[in-house]
């Protein structure tokens, strides 16, 4: 039987960012549609061209080699025609491949928000499509209010719906914006929409105010849709969106939809799932849920007593699906047994081939389970994962050593009498039993200490020419003035390679000099430099 294809829309950087706390820069924008685009969903929304300057330099740059990169915006205005609106400009001029319209299917917001007719309303969405159609781009419509406005008034949201499908766009969204839709209602609704428009041409986008955004994504696929928007760990305003990293894996391992449709994830990209998870969390430099479905820490770990020994023969007996299948592994907290195949299968991703027997193994292993208990995050931190490894394996080689290193900080007036704060850092290096001391000042005592780090490594200068501090994070792991930090540093090179490192110490200059250190060695490791 042939499968039908449900398409996988992800608005992380547009709805994602209207999560409170959080602000994605430039290099987040970047760094999350690469990680959008390998995994291999099929829409990548960016945001709204031209909003600002973060998304304005954001759309002019590489963004989704295989994923359709998609701008936002709202229809055209009342009153004023689509080539005369503003906002349909710096839509029809974004580099983009589709475009996705935002548009009112209330007639409470018609007549509130708008201050318009019904009909005006609907000429707004007609236009709106018909001037992307024109430019033979990708058009879709998110219905906004979609299902509060069809159970006020459902001949009207469904006129809104079809004003949008007989213009020409390829998707129309029903959207529960409140998030306080049941899966019930979600079905019926569908499924009356249904009737008039395709479902392969109907999406869903759902928030998860009851906690009910993935089922309700569920219900709208059996009901007919074939495109589901959400975002990565559910992220989004209020209590967020559906979240795909739970929707995927239901959909590729659970029979009830994997023997009906196929996704555009590969099997070996959803095993990377887990890592992509909490690389994200890192990213947005916050913890990740350890009882998150699929990929929490906590999702495949089981206590003492009869479980894990039923585990033990049997794993499908408390594991609904195996939790290599997305990245994850299995823990038993009374023997601490499994594991291991998940780090060859890292190693191997990362070029280092092992043996599963070689001892070595058992004590990177250990070594890493001691250092995450710590507050190393590795699976953030990549970089400093493949150095610990390598040098635990014999591979890697001492490019310099550190002898010792200063900061000191000093607040004072300057020659204009203006209050400033001045950061000074000496670092001591030897180079094949050379000594050399290098001092710097910078904004602040990391800055300073990356300078003094990084101005005199002899004959290894111009392998780290073009390394570049791109981001900065810092976590407090524990309370108090004595607190242990995680720091994380992003860097990136000439070739436009970008890593992770991490440092953890009770010292927040240590910690984060951990971490510069590992960038720098890093750089040089993949550089293939020779000491």
């Amino acid at each position: 039987m042939t499968k039908e294809r449900l398409y996988l829309f992800d608005t992380t950087l547009r709805d994602g960012q209207q999560t409170p706390g959080i602000d994605f820069s430039v290099h987040d924008k970047i760094a999350i549609a690469q990680m959008l685009d390998e995994l291999g969903v099929d829409y990548v929304e960016g945001g709204y061209p031209g909003a600002n300057p973060t998304d304005t330099e954001f759309f002019a740059s590489k963004r989704t080699a295989n994923a359709a990169f998609v701008g936002f915006g709202m229809t055209k205005r009342p009153g004023v025609s689509a080539s005369n609106d503003p906002g349909i400009a710096a839509l029809l001029q974004a580099d983009t491949d589709a475009t996705c319209y935002v548009a009112k299917a209330w007639d409470y917001h018609v007549r509130v928000a708008l201050g318009t007719s019904e009909e005006e309303n609907l000429d707004c969405i007609r236009q709106s499509v018909e001037a992307v159609r024109a430019i033979d781009r990708e058009t879709m419509v998110d219905c906004e209010h979609f299902f509060d406005g069809y159970k006020a008034n459902p001949d009207y949201a469904l006129a809104c719906a079809m004003a949008a499908f007989e213009a020409g766009s390829r998707w129309v969204v029903l959207c529960d914006t409140n998030g306080g839709t049941q899966p019930a209602e979600v079905h019926e609704i569908v499924s009356a929409v249904a009737q008039h428009i395709p479902g392969a041409n109907l999406g869903i986008h759902a928030h998860d105010d009851t906690g009910q955004a993935v089922a309700n994504s569920f219900a709208a696929v059996e009901a007919g849709v074939r495109q589901i928007q959400g975002t990565l760990n559910g992220i989004g305003e209020r209590c967020g969106n559906a979240n795909l990293v739970s929707i995927i894996p239901s959909l590729a391992l659970k029979p009830a939809y994997a023997d009906r449709f196929e996704i555009g994830i590969a099997t070996d990209k959803l095993v990377e799932l887990s890592r992509l998870s909490h690389k994200f969390d890192e990213l947005m430099n916050r913890a990740p849920d350890p009882q998150a479905p699929y990929v929490g820490s906590s999702a495949f770990a089981t206590k003492a007593g009869i479980h894990a020994s039923a585990i033990l023969k049997e794993p499908q007996t408390y594991e609904h699906v195996p939790p290599e299948a997305v990245g994850n592994s299995r823990r038993l907290m009374v023997s601490d047994q499994g594991g291991k195949s998940n780090f060859l299968t890292e190693l191997a991703r990362r070029g280092i081939e092992v043996d599963k027997a070689d001892p070595r193994l058992d004590g990177l292993i250990a070594l890493v389970k001691e250092r995450e208990a710590a507050g190393f995050a590795y699976e953030a931190a990549e970089a400093s994962f493949e150095l610990l490894a390598r040098d635990r394996l014999g591979a890697v080689p001492e490019f310099f050593k550190i002898d010792s290193f200063r900061v000191q900080v000093e607040r004072r007036f300057n020659a204009l009498g203006e209050l400033t704060t001045v950061s000074e850092a000496v670092v001591k290096v030897e180079i094949d039993g050379k000594p050399r001391m290098s001092v710097a000042e910078g904004h602040g005592p990391v800055n300073a200490l990356d300078k003094a780090l990084r101005k005199d490594l002899g004959k290894y200068q111009s392998q780290i020419a073009d390394l570049e501090l791109v981001d900065y994070k810092v976590r407090i792991l524990n309370g108090g003035t004595e607190a242990v930090t995680r720091v994380l540093i992003d860097s990136t090179d000439g070739a436009g390679e970008r890593w992770t490192t991490v440092g953890v110490s009770e010292n927040i200059i240590d910690a984060s000099f951990q971490a510069l250190i590992d960038s720098i060695n890093f750089k040089l490791l993949k550089s293939e430099v020779r000491p």
